[in-house]
């Protein structure tokens, strides 16, 4: 690409003049409502036309060497057909990785403050479902837009069940994933026939329906007011202070979550895992092959909320108090963001995703100003350069050899 030739300055100095004008009123306009004055910031606005100017040019030009790269990667490709071996290869520094990871996962809380330990527990809860909405979206293919009410299903579920009838947290973990597991056969139901953008919405307006429903039914949830002195996890009975009850949670959740990486990883090896893979390719096709489709998103979805409750009740547990301003639509937002940024079908790729968009806005507080600003821009940046997620799912690949 010839950075400089005229075509592309005069690009780049178009697209200069439309930043400055879209930011013109927010940038240069500053009004002093105590003085009744306004001040004129244009230095602000030669900062954005140079900085718009010189990016436009460095962002085409990443574009053209990436498309370039992928050219030349396919036009380089040669197979030797003899024989066809599966190659699932593991790069070497995995294990060792883990075992460093693990260690540190282990003492972390008797190294960093309680603070950053509670932040770890949060999580780690996305984590597990994020795990549970990659089944979902990214096995099976189908946009959930309404997981969070599954999440608010196992948080109420507990909720309730300790409020009234003084149910622990272990009676309630399973009872609580069973319910999130029914209701997601029932939001399944209806959406069988539905696909892409329809799917979206209308799982849209189940995650809705629940948080107004809990809104508004009074007698049931105990509407705005919420919940509260829900009992926290407990160690066969034994009196555990904040401190070590947080402890506790914490390597509680490091149990959990490992648990659910073995079972969606297993699920995502087996027949059913397959099945949902062959649904998010083309679900013309896997139909014809033979697999009953009905089945395949039922599954996903059931299993998908499962995991959602879970992490509901552990949640409620965590915090001792929930109510409906908890499971708003922007929480199934964060969830889907955890698995499209990480990479959709990813196991790695989730978990990352879950660390880079719940621990960074904790440390990025000094900057609270412009954090969607930053949040936003990440997206874009990876949805252009790494469609795939940060961390791509690894499929099994067939390589001809003599």
């Amino acid at each position: 690409m010839k950075l400089f030739t005229i075509s592309e300055i005069k690009k780049s100095f178009f697209i200069a003049l439309w930043f400055m004008f879209l930011t013109f009123p927010i940038m240069v306009i500053r009004v002093n409502t105590v003085e009744n004055e306004i001040k004129w910031r244009w230095e602000n606005m030669l900062f954005i036309g140079l900085g718009s100017f010189f990016l436009s040019i460095i962002w085409r030009y990443t574009i053209e060497k990436k498309e370039a790269g992928e050219k030349k990667s396919e036009t380089g490709k040669s197979a030797e057909i003899s024989f066809f071996q599966q190659v699932v290869e593991t790069p070497r520094f995995y294990v060792p990785a883990t075992i460093v990871t693990g260690i540190f996962a282990l003492v972390f809380p008797f190294i960093f403050s309680i603070y950053q330990t509670n932040i770890m527990i949060t999580t780690l809860i996305y984590v597990m479902i994020a795990l549970g909405l990659n089944i979902v979206v990214g096995l099976a293919g189908l946009l959930d837009l309404g997981y969070v009410a599954f999440y608010a299903v196992g948080a109420y579920s507990y909720a309730l069940l300790n409020h009234h009838y003084g149910i622990g947290f272990w009676t309630a973990l399973p009872i609580g994933a069973a319910t999130a597991f029914t209701f997601g056969i029932l939001l399944g139901f209806p959406v069988l026939r539905l696909r892409g953008d329809y799917l979206a919405i209308v799982t849209l307006g189940f995650g809705e329906i629940i948080r107004l429903v809990l809104e508004n039914w009074n007698e049931f949830s105990f509407g705005p007011s919420g919940i509260d002195k829900i009992s926290r996890p407990g160690l066969f009975g034994i009196e555990l202070s904040l401190h070590g009850n947080i402890i506790y949670t914490y390597y509680l959740m490091i149990g959990l979550t490992l648990f659910t990486i073995f079972v969606v990883n297993r699920l995502k090896d087996s027949r059913i895992g397959r099945a949902w893979i062959a649904l998010r390719e083309d679900e013309t096709a896997c139909q014809a092959m033979g697999i009953d489709n009905t089945k395949t998103k039922l599954t996903a979805f059931a299993l998908g909320a499962t995991w959602a409750g879970i992490g509901g009740v552990v949640f409620a547990a965590k915090t001792t108090f929930i109510n409906p301003a908890s499971f708003t639509i922007w929480e199934s937002i964060i969830i889907l963001c955890i698995v499209v940024l990480g990479g959709m079908g990813s196991i790695l790729g989730v978990i990352l995703g879950a660390f880079i968009l719940i621990l960074l806005p904790e440390y990025l507080r000094a900057f609270s100003e412009f954090r969607m600003l930053i949040f936003g821009a990440a997206l874009v940046i990876m949805m252009v350069f790494r469609p795939g997620g940060v961390i791509s799912e690894v499929r099994k690949t067939y390589k001809f050899k003599k």
